[in-house]
């Protein structure tokens, strides 16, 4: 069976609401509170959308697990320590993780929501191990041999808006009352 995949531009006024319904629908009922692992680094703007979302998540609150901020980013090197770490720490909460991609030019300022893991590293052409139950990229800058050096050249407005939606629809997923619900049905 293919599992959809839900693209949402950043400036569309609707992809807060896209970003959030994709998360619900591919969610669905979880157990626990989700984990969000926001990878990324300060270093680069354009590898900076999972930190800034990290960070903007701590600041709404945000009732689940947040590992990634911009004080404490999480790299692609060290995602790949977390798969294990992650499952163990947090058996039960499916994990969300929120990475910077490089893409067709046509797909640049896209927010793509996916079923499963993804590959950390892979626009630098990095080989590490996927992470997550469920995905959010945001495609920063066009794909090229020399991807990672783009990333240097994405304007950090662009990137600022993308982690504003991102955390904004994570944040509104009512997972308390996901959680809450369940238990009244157990």
């Amino acid at each position: 069976m293919n599992m959809p995949e839900y693209a949402f531009h950043f400036n569309n006024a609707m992809a807060e609401t896209g970003v959030y319904l994709a998360l619900k629908k591919l969610l669905g009922t979880p157990e626990r509170p989700p984990v969000v692992l926001c990878i990324g680094s300060d270093l680069a703007v354009g590898d900076s959308l999972g930190p800034i979302t990290g960070t903007m998540l701590r600041r709404r609150a945000f009732d689940g697990y947040i590992y990634g901020t911009l004080k404490n980013p999480v790299t692609a090197k060290e995602a790949k320590y977390l798969g294990d770490f992650l499952k163990k720490t947090h058996p039960k909460s499916p994990v969300i993780a929120v990475d910077a991609a490089v893409g067709e030019e046509s797909d640049v300022g896209l927010l793509k929501v996916l079923p499963g893991s993804l590959r950390p590293g892979a626009g630098a052409n990095k080989r590490l191990p996927k992470v997550g139950d469920v995905s959010v990229l945001g495609i920063v800058a066009k794909k090229s041999p020399l991807a990672y050096p783009l990333f240097n050249l994405t304007r950090l407005g662009v990137v600022y808006a993308m982690a504003e939606a991102v955390a904004a629809a994570i944040s509104d997923l009512s997972f308390r009352e996901i959680v809450n619900d369940s238990q009244k049905c157990v």
